[in-house]
């Protein structure tokens, strides 16, 4: 009883619940639209999403609970552009830069309050480690790290003592996921989110997954899931694994043409894009 009421406890005040499990197989159970275009995550009670511009907090139902219209108040350096994100014990956390026809600068790792969604502090990006853009991010929950990827060179991952901010090492993908757009630690491994289909061919985006447990300075990249069952193709974005149901959730975007990472026109049927956040519950 002492434990159940413990988990009702944290459950009602939002707090990190254990570690995330991740399945081998996953059944789409649902489809929610949100407002933002580029990168979800979850605690136990909320969903947050990013826009370019913008955070946006949900309740499980789908219902907007807060949003921060003005994200980039207060950053130590100039920024236009949020990417994927994490939330991990009561923060979210944010990869941040100055984004241009495919190219970023002033990267930097935003760290916000999960209730107000107001700025708290910022990681600094490390130059002399050759990112050159930063698509998404992951806490590593186990490892006390924050990782970030690089959509413009995808060959490595960037990691980060959380705590400290100290850059500590990067790693080498292999073989390399083509447009990486999200990422997500899941007990040690990878989740990577791809735009490698062809939407004009109607291709499928694709997860893959990679494994950082050994330490080495290299991971090897295998397939994880086609994601063939977005109602259109179009843009995959950022991941999460649902601490509380162990749900996979993965943000996507379809209706408009992409050229560079920007939004040019859109496809027959649309005039808008179309943002979801689709709901996979964990199989096996």
């Amino acid at each position: 009883m002492k434990r159940i009421l413990m988990l009702a406890s944290l459950l009602a005040a939002g707090m990190p619940l254990g570690a995330q499990n991740l399945g081998s197989e996953y059944r789409l159970k649902r489809v929610i639209p949100v407002e933002g275009r580029q990168g979800v995550a979850a605690d136990s009670n909320f969903y947050y999403v990013s826009g370019s511009t913008a955070l946006y907090k949900y309740d499980k139902q789908g219902r907007l609970a807060a949003k921060n219209e003005r994200p980039f108040e207060g950053l130590p350096l100039a920024a236009n552009h949020i990417g994927d994100i994490d939330v991990w014990d009561g923060e979210i956390y944010a990869g941040i830069e100055t984004f241009d026809d495919g190219r970023g600068e002033n990267i930097q790792v935003a760290v916000y309050d999960a209730n107000t969604l107001k700025w708290k502090r910022s990681i600094d990006w490390e130059p002399s480690s050759g990112q050159v853009e930063v698509c998404g991010l992951a806490v590593d929950r186990d490892g006390d790290m924050v990782w970030m990827a690089d959509w413009v060179d995808g060959r490595y991952v960037y990691g980060y003592n959380r705590k400290t901010g100290r850059y500590v090492r990067k790693v080498h993908l292999r073989p390399v996921p083509q447009w990486q757009q999200g990422i997500f630690m899941v007990g040690g491994r990878m989740l990577i989110s791809a735009d490698d289909g062809d939407a004009d061919l109607d291709e499928p985006d694709n997860l893959y997954v990679a494994d950082l447990r050994d330490g080495k300075s290299y991971a090897t990249v295998l397939p994880f899931r086609s994601m063939a069952d977005f109602r259109r193709p179009g843009e995959i974005e950022g991941l999460a694994v649902d601490p509380a149901t162990d749900d996979l959730l993965v943000l996507a975007n379809r209706g408009a043409r992409i050229v560079l990472g920007m939004p040019r026109g859109f496809y027959p049927g649309y005039d808008g894009e179309v943002h979801e956040v689709y709901v996979f519950e964990k199989v096996k």
